[in-house]
Formats: structure tokens, C-alpha cells, sequence
């Protein structure tokens, strides 16, 4: 591929961290710098988003400067933003019936994935050709391209693992102030417990108790990761999908409660997911 990146984002410093790697690469592809998301639609024939929230993927792909109004019949766009299912569907078939294609692909593994181009993706798409254009495409980034179904089914695989990953974390963390608190030393507790039955991802790869392990938001103050507001987020998503599906989810409730929260306090707002560690331990009786 020798086409050149095409880029927008209201986050100029976001722009300005990818325009410093990319020079640094082997490939130094040409970057443009567009103006707004219709421009890049106009400019490029494969587009690549991700956003926080489903109103922003809804003004981005449909607002007046939105990418619907710069498509044609060649372009392909890829969703990989985490948002409601309803919202992915209206959006894509919008798209569609314009003529273009667009798949969903929201992603897991992280900012250590990321850098290591080892993410999973979740697909969602009308048609396998879809899906295989997009794995072209995503393969770059990740290792685990997964077709999970129809368009919005790569939203449904997204919410479930991040409900799993939410109760998870909050596990692991109570696991991890208590075992601290009896007298084990951190990182040999950490060593058993993943060689142990209570291994999962967030003990091998994302510890939450600072200094275990180099490398994640907990040994950094929980700066950088996965939002305490995205995790939050993802868990009202499942929450409400487990209410129209009249699906029981006791842990999931009690742990969005706790991410609701977290999302909410000054203190931990803006901190990595896994900061729910220093908030068992400072609020220990």
C-alpha cells in the first residue's frame, strides 16, 4: 500500500503524537491533514474511526460536515468505536443505501495491544467480502480478526467481553488489596495467582496494584489505558442491552454502579479503569 494517510480529529495533540511516530516508521507515508470528516471522505476511499460515544459517531458519519456527504460507490468505512448496537445499524445501513459499505469493528487489547498490533477485533458485516476487505485492513493492528456476524454483531461480542473484563478487574483488585493487606508480597501473589485457577487477562497482562508490573496504567498513577468514563460507558450499554433482552446481570449491575461512580469522582475521573485498585485501598476500613 502506497497511498498516503488522510487524518482528522479534533484532538490536535493526538494528531500531532501520530504525525511524530509516523515519522519515525520505515514507511513515512504522506500525511494530509484534513479539515473536517467529509473532507476525508472525499479524500480517501477506506476510512478508519473511532469515537467515545454514539452521538459523536452519528455527527461524524451524518452531521452536515459528515462523511456520508464526501462518499461515493468505492468508499468502505470501518466503525471500530464502541457504541450503542441500534445507533452502529442506523448509521452503517444509512451509509449503505448511499452506495458505500461500512462494517463495525470495535476493539479490544488496549493501549499495550495497540503498541504491540496484537488487538482483537469484533466484525460486524453485511457480506464476507466485507469482512475481508476490512481484515486487510485491520490485520495491521491486530492478530485476532474475528466475523462475529451481521452488521451491529461486533457491538454485541464488545459490550460482553468489557462487562466480563469490568467484573474482572474489580475481582482481581479486591483479591489483590486483600491478599496485600494479610502480608503477601504483591508480586509473588500476582505469580500464583496466575498459575493459579484465578488467572484471567487483567492479572497476566494489566495488573491494577502499582508496581507489579512495567508497562500499565498502574505503575504510571493510572494515567493513560482505558478511561474510568469509557468503562463506564460500555457498562450502561450492556446494562441496557440486558434489560430489553431481559437478561439477568446481578455482578454487571453492581459493578456499573462502581464505574458510574468512579466516572463521576474528581479524583478518578480521568484515571485508567484499573484505578479501581487505589479505591479499595484508600477507602479500606
Amino acid at each position: 500500500m502506497n497511498s498516503s494517510f488522510v487524518l482528522y480529529d479534533i484532538n490536535k495533540a493526538a494528531l500531532e503524537k501520530f504525525i511524530s511516530i509516523q515519522s519515525k516508521s520505515l514507511s513515512q507515508k504522506p500525511i494530509h491533514l484534513a479539515k473536517s470528516p467529509v473532507e476525508v471522505a472525499e479524500k480517501a476511499s477506506t476510512v478508519i474511526t473511532m469515537l467515545p460515544d454514539s452521538p459523536f459517531v452519528q455527527e461524524v458519519y451524518l452531521g452536515k460536515d459528515g462523511l456520508i456527504n464526501g462518499l461515493d460507490n468505492s468508499s468502505f468505512f470501518i466503525d471500530s468505536s464502541t457504541i450503542d448496537q441500534s445507533v452502529s445499524k442506523d448509521v452503517a445501513n444509512q451509509i449503505i443505501n448511499k452506495g458505500a459499505r461500512q462494517i463495525d469493528a470495535p476493539v479490544s487489547g488496549g493501549v499495550v495491544g495497540a503498541e504491540a498490533a496484537t488487538l482483537t477485533f469484533m466484525v460486524g458485516a453485511a457480506s464476507e467480502d466485507d469482512f475481508i476487505k476490512a481484515k486487510s485492513y485491520l490485520s495491521h493492528m491486530g492478530k485476532n480478526i474475528v466475523h462475529c456476524g451481521n452488521l451491529g454483531s461486533g457491538q454485541i461480542a464488545k459490550i460482553c467481553n468489557n462487562m466480563l473484563l469490568a467484573i474482572s478487574m474489580i475481582g482481581l483488585s479486591e483479591t489483590m488489596n486483600l491478599g496485600i493487606k494479610l502480608g503477601l508480597e504483591p508480586k509473588l501473589l500476582s505469580e500464583i495467582l496466575n498459575s493459579s485457577s484465578g488467572q484471567c487477562w487483567s492479572s497476566e497482562k494489566y495488573n491494577p496494584c502499582p508496581g507489579v508490573m512495567s508497562n500499565v496504567p498502574s505503575s504510571r498513577n493510572y494515567e493513560g489505558g482505558f478511561g474510568n468514563k469509557l468503562m463506564a460507558k460500555d457498562l450502561r450499554l450492556a446494562i441496557n442491552a440486558a434489560n430489553l433482552t431481559q437478561a439477568t446481570v446481578i455482578l454487571a449491575s453492581v459493578t456499573q454502579q462502581i464505574y458510574n461512580f468512579l466516572s463521576k469522582s474528581p479524583d478518578y475521573e480521568s484515571k485508567d479503569f484499573s484505578s479501581i485498585y487505589k479505591w479499595l485501598d484508600k477507602n479500606g476500613k
